[in-house]
């Protein structure tokens, strides 16, 4: 049974004494694109011996600079298949998945609808809390062109998820940051970030890829994404950052795979030995085994983690105990 074979079946309920491993990092900023950032998905992949290949997703929606108010969202898309980002990106994974897609599973970042908006913002708006405080103050002042911009940014963040499937991904990561408990009320999260997300994820399911949901940052609402259920396979979440433990994600999506168990910048895989590692990784197992479980942390990990640290992580997920 191969990497992707793994996956799949761990997906479908089919667990072991073994269970699968994903991590990923950001390359940095001369790996963003083209042959660099291939070499560096491909190097990532072999050194630490992850069962998904998480392809990285820096070509981003197009920077829209100037936005003082509502109406400057109107100089947003409209997108399509050949927009630029899109190709790059597509680009990029058929070049990973024309060397690995046959024996490892292979998921492309897609970010949502809020991170989306938020690149459109830079670089006028730098520090991620500023721009968000932006977008609810011009969302709540005159909601019309903002959510026209989000509903543009989602039918070519559609067409994304069409290029990349068809081009070989066996599903996609999809990042949400918009949950947080002090920025959109529940109504405006439905509204403001709920619809399309949603409208890009179905298209992923109707398409037979798989669907992974990461909600990150701090002060997260995950009952929010409760609604996300239905097309989504896997969640993963700060559950250390935000003290959300698996039991209460387990509660809101049913049956759905448990992406996760270490932190990502700080605990086991950071400070304890590599023995520690290996320890904890046991533990999870144990505390886990029966349930449809994927080893892996709460968001991306440090990129100057030594790569060792992964490996003893990934190799004890894969320790027949």
């Amino acid at each position: 049974m191969n990497k992707k074979e793994f996956v799949a079946k761990t997906f479908l309920g089919e667990t072991g004494l073994s269970v699968p491993a994903s991590f990923s990092i950001h390359f940095g900023a001369d790996y963003k694109y083209g042959d660099a950032a291939l070499k560096k998905h491909l190097d990532f992949y072999r050194a630490t011996d992850t069962d998904i290949t998480k392809i990285m997703n820096e070509n981003l929606v197009p920077s829209n600079p100037g936005v003082v108010t509502s109406d400057d969202f109107l100089r947003i898309g409209p997108f399509d298949r050949h927009s630029d980002f899109i190709v790059r990106q597509t680009d990029l994974v058929k070049a990973i998945v024309d060397r690995v897609g046959s024996e490892a599973y292979v998921i492309c970042t897609i970010h949502g609808i809020t991170a989306s908006l938020v690149h459109t913002m830079r670089p006028q708006y730098q520090a991620l809390e500023e721009i968000r405080r932006v977008q609810v103050k011009l969302f709540r002042e005159k909601p019309q062109p903002f959510l026209d911009a989000e509903k543009r940014i989602a039918e070519g963040l559609c067409y994304l998820v069409e290029s990349v499937i068809e081009a070989g991904c066996d599903g996609i990561y999809f990042a949400s940051l918009g949950g947080a408990r002090d920025a959109y009320t529940q109504d405006e999260f439905e509204l403001a970030e709920a619809q399309f997300d949603k409208q890009i994820m179905k298209r992923a399911k109707d398409m037979g890829a798989s669907v992974t949901l990461h909600m990150c940052k701090k002060n997260l609402d995950i009952k929010r994404y409760a609604s996300y259920a239905p097309f989504t396979d896997a969640v993963n979440w700060g559950i250390y950052e935000n003290n959300i433990p698996i039991e209460e994600a387990e509660k809101l999506f049913p049956g759905k795979t448990i992406l996760g168990g270490l932190e990502n910048r700080s605990g086991i895989i950071v400070d304890g030995s590599l023995e520690d590692i290996k320890s904890e990784v046991h533990r999870l197992k144990g505390e886990m085994r029966g349930k449809k479980f994927i080893l892996g942390a709460d968001c991306t990990l440090a990129s100057d983690l030594p790569i060792e640290r992964i490996r003893a992580a990934v190799d004890a997920a894969h320790d027949i105990i």
